[in-house]
């Protein structure tokens, strides 16, 4: 039988070249639109794909920062580290051009909650306000920062406090929640490519014995 697979091994292949192909297999990736502090104040937005949840008990999240080409490392790990509380805000589909100037390379000190003309509200429990316009906010606090080795840094954190757009309720009682009204983005391919997470379909969970 052929081989009909292209083989690599990532070890030997350049970082950039990994980072290319594993970004543009790992798809989609959730986007954490961190708003963070630094140790004077200053705010800044961020948006970051290597990100997911691990744990719901303690609830758990992970970023992965990688090496910034401009600069001694993020602005936002920089910022985790002077002050370990920020907000993780989900990025909805009409929120996407106002997360895409928050991306982009602006000198250290910049506040991209203002470059993007975003609408801030305070949190609960921490002192690094939310996105008010984002239909989820995470209020987080740094659990661990790992050092892999290379150039990646990853921050575990834990969720304290959630706010939810309550429209995202199917059912607020059973916490049920229907994704359309959420119309969160996804991170694809490439240096733009995006996703939309409303084209949904079910597969009923089978319990054993497996019945056809």
């Amino acid at each position: 039988m052929p081989d009909t697979f292209s083989h690599f091994d990532l070890a030997a292949m350049p970082k950039l070249d990994a980072y290319k192909l594993l970004a543009s297999l790992i798809m989609p990736r959730p986007i954490a639109w961190v708003v963070s502090r630094d140790a004077a104040n200053a705010l800044n937005a961020a948006p970051f794909s290597f990100f997911n949840i691990l744990s719901a008990d303690p609830p758990l999240v992970a970023i992965s920062f990688s090496a910034a080409s401009d600069r001694e490392g993020k602005d936002t790990l920089s910022n985790i580290r002077q002050h370990p509380e920020f907000v993780i805000n989900m990025v909805s589909e009409e929120l996407a051009p106002e997360m895409n100037i928050t991306a982009t390379n602006a000198p250290r000190g910049t506040d991209e909650t203002k470059l993007a003309e975003l609408d801030l509200t305070p949190s609960t429990v921490i002192d690094v306000p939310r996105i008010a316009a984002s239909p989820i906010g995470f209020e987080c606090r740094l659990f661990q920062l790992i050092e892999p080795g290379g150039s990646s840094t990853i921050a575990l954190a834990q969720i304290l406090y959630a706010h939810v757009r309550t429209e995202a309720f199917a059912s607020l009682e059973r916490l049920y929640i229907d994704p359309h009204q959420l119309r969160l983005i996804g991170r694809m391919h490439g240096s733009g490519g995006y996703c939309r997470t409303t084209d949904i379909f079910t597969i009923d969970r089978k319990s054993w014995p497996l019945v056809e």
